[in-house]
């Protein structure tokens, strides 16, 4: 890893991080945040107030006190102000962020270069802004700094949503009747969609993106996704995307057809563990603390409380007690535990986690893919459904449980995933990921150099204190 060292008389290069503010976003935005800085980055880490606000009341005033050289800082995000134990609308946070937000990102950035002539911090030399947050570019071009576009989704995932364009070109999008929306085995999800550009063969209308399941064309998160995905290819100096070569190179090669360079740069949670020492000020930024009290034997299943309840993801912040009868809890007492929250990648790595019962959102099938754990897949909203098929059929790691599904049907799955062929083979695919996860992620691999890549061409190129190994 090279490190930076500016010129004599030189500032540090200074990256504003601004991911999509929600935690799927924000918490792979934040591994990248800390790499930079751990490789002399002088780092801004921007939330939307909303969140700022949520965290301090949650974790504490100290919580976004940052380190020497890493700051936390907020804007506005445009919506009206609201209860700070809401959930935010996301349909009404993606419209908002597109319309609403570069002003304040721009007055951000005024106040952070005014700063700089105070002599208090360096001023901004380059923006990695979630790629769809694309008001992000704009600001970027007009203070005459780099960008790099952060997808914190994997390539099926995006591949998934480029192709929303073409599904409405085809007749498939919008739906014509509300009926074939929820009906997963129906005939209208079930489709075969041909021509699928950069996405795997056989892939169905119900692997892309939720966001296509809307019978009006006006929808505001299709129009929001067809708006972003298209614009990454227009002003970006670069991609950096949450994956690896190995594990979605075809569908990466799709992806350089019609972007910007694209630089893989996953496993990020991988290259955190390489580069930031344990126990660090840094690496304690945004952590939460282990799950106390997971020993269990080797080869227990852990399923998330949202499956438990009806498939009802509670907010990701705040969390939920799950509404339980107390006969449950007694007959599971020494085989089970249940928790409102826990530190999931490190739940994963425990030794007693047979198989993960997830929605499919990509920082948890990163994180199970690298811990080794395969997967039983209940995909729910976004990209989810993406990865759920390419779980299942290209990387032989995941089964899936689909629609409204009975309490036998879920058991008999969980017992073929346990203890059944299909499940050993599963197990087995997933230790060759893990394998080639973390092969992917050693010092002087493709995660590093291409992260190093991404440093020396993109973000320092507008630095002039040009950074040099030591």
């Amino acid at each position: 890893m090279g490190s930076l060292t500016p010129a004599e008389g030189q500032r540090r290069p200074h990256a504003v991080c601004v991911p999509f503010p929600t935690q799927g976003h924000i918490t792979p935005m934040l591994k990248l945040a800390k790499l930079l800085h751990a490789r002399g980055f002088h780092v801004t880490f921007v939330n939307n107030e909303f969140n700022h606000r949520r965290l301090l009341h949650t974790r504490g005033p100290k919580a976004l006190d940052g380190v020497p050289g890493f700051r936390f800082d907020a804007i506005p995000d445009g919506l009206p102000p609201s209860d700070a134990d809401a959930t935010q609308d996301i349909p009404a946070l993606c419209n908002a962020t597109m319309t609403k937000c570069l002003p304040h990102l721009l007055s951000l950035l005024a106040r952070i270069n005014g700063d700089a002539e105070a002599e208090s911090s360096p001023p901004v030399t380059c923006l990695v802004v979630d790629a769809i947050m694309s008001f992000g570019f704009d600001a970027g071009r007009d203070i005459g700094v780099p960008v790099v576009a952060f997808l914190t989704i994997g390539a099926c995932g995006y591949m998934g949503i480029r192709n929303f364009s073409n599904l409405i070109e085809l007749g498939l999008v919008p739906f014509k009747h509300e009926v074939d929306l929820a009906d997963v085995r129906g005939r209208r999800l079930a489709a075969v969609v041909t021509g699928a550009y950069g996405m795997c063969d056989g892939v169905q209308l119900r692997d892309f993106p939720s966001f296509v399941r809307t019978t009006d064309r006006g929808d505001v998160m299709l129009n929001f996704l067809l708006h972003e995905s298209e614009r990454i290819s227009l002003v970006p100096d670069a991609v950096v995307i949450n994956t690896f070569e190995d594990l979605e190179g075809t569908t990466l090669d799709a992806m350089r057809g019609v972007l910007p360079p694209v630089y893989p740069v996953v496993p990020l949670l991988l290259r955190e563990r390489h580069e930031i020492s344990t126990g660090s000020p840094l690496a304690g930024l945004g952590a939460l603390q282990p799950l106390e009290g997971a020993g269990r034997r080797p080869g227990v299943a852990r399923r998330p409380r949202a499956a438990v309840r009806g498939n009802i993801r509670p907010d990701l912040v705040r969390g939920d007690c799950a509404v339980l009868p107390p006969e449950f809890a007694s007959a599971v007492e020494s085989r089970a535990l249940l928790t409102t929250w826990c530190a999931q990648e490190a739940v994963l790595q425990h030794e007693a986690v047979g198989v993960f019962l997830t929605h499919s959102g990509w920082n948890s099938t990163l994180e199970s893919l690298c811990a080794g754990v395969p997967m039983l897949s209940w995909p729910f909203l976004a990209e989810q459904q993406a990865n759920c098929r390419y779980k299942r059929t290209e990387w032989g790691i995941g089964m899936e449980i689909g629609g409204e599904v009975r309490p036998d049907e879920v058991a008999a799955i969980l017992k073929e995933a346990m203890h059944g062929e299909k499940g050993r083979e599963m197990r087995r695919r997933a230790e060759e990921w893990k394998e080639k996860a973390a092969k992917a992620a050693l010092p002087g691999g493709p995660a590093e150099t291409n992260l190093d890549r991404v440093i020396h061409t993109v973000l320092l190129s507008n630095n002039q204190a040009k950074a040099v190994d030591e």
